[in-house]
C-alpha cells in the first residue's frame, strides 16, 4: 500500500505533548490502518512518522541488512530503538513521547511536513532553518541529484 503525505502544516503541541494531525494526514493513516497506529522515531533532527505498513517494510529491510557493518548496526540501534507506536485518539491527536520531543527539540510550535511515504514533525525554527539552507544550496543539490539518476520533470 502506498501513502503520499504532501505539504506542510503549522501546529502547536499541547502541555502534555499531544499533537493534532491535519485532516489529510489523519485520513491517510486511518484509510490504511483502521486503528490509526503510527510509528514515530528519531531521524535527521526531527520526528519521523510512518504508517504501520511502511514501518514493517523498514523493519524487513533491517532484517536483510549486513549487520557485520558497524554503521548499519549503529543506525539500526538509533532508528529502531528510538521508535514508539502511537495511536490517534478520538480527537485525531497523537502523543509524542518525551524522548522524541527532546531529540527533535519540540516544545510548542511545530511543523508537520509531508514527504511522501512518511511525514516529519519539526520544531518550527529548525524547519525554517532547514528550508533556508536547502534554498541557499539549491543549485548544488540539483547537481548532486542529477548524478544519482533522479529525474525531476518540470
Amino acid at each position: 500500500m502506498e501513502y503520499m503525505f504532501r505539504g506542510h502544516s503549522y501546529r502547536s503541541l499541547d502541555a502534555k505533548g499531544r499533537l493534532m494531525l491535519p485532516p489529510e494526514f489523519r485520513n491517510a493513516v486511518l484509510e490504511h490502518d483502521g486503528q490509526g497506529s503510527i510509528m514515530l522515531t528519531n531521524f535527521d533532527g526531527c520526528v519521523a512518522a510512518y504508517p504501520r505498513p511502511e514501518w514493517r517494510e523498514i523493519e524487513n529491510s533491517f532484517n536483510r541488512a549486513n549487520l557485520v557493518n558497524r554503521s548499519i548496526r549503529n543506525f539500526q540501534r538509533f532508528f529502531i530503538a528510538g521508535a514508539m507506536e502511537v495511536t490517534l485518539d478520538k480527537q485525531g491527536r497523537i502523543l509524542i513521547p518525551p524522548h522524541l520531543r527532546d531529540y527533535a527539540k519540540l516544545e510548542r510550535d511545530v511543523v508537520l511536513a509531508g514527504v511522501g511515504r512518511k511525514f516529519e514533525i519539526w520544531d518550527q525554527e529548525r524547519f525554517s532553518g532547514q528550508m533556508e539552507e536547502t534554498e541557499q544550496n539549491f543549485d548544488q543539490i540539483m547537481d548532486e541529484l542529477s548524478g544519482t539518476g533522479f529525474v525531476l520533470y518540470i
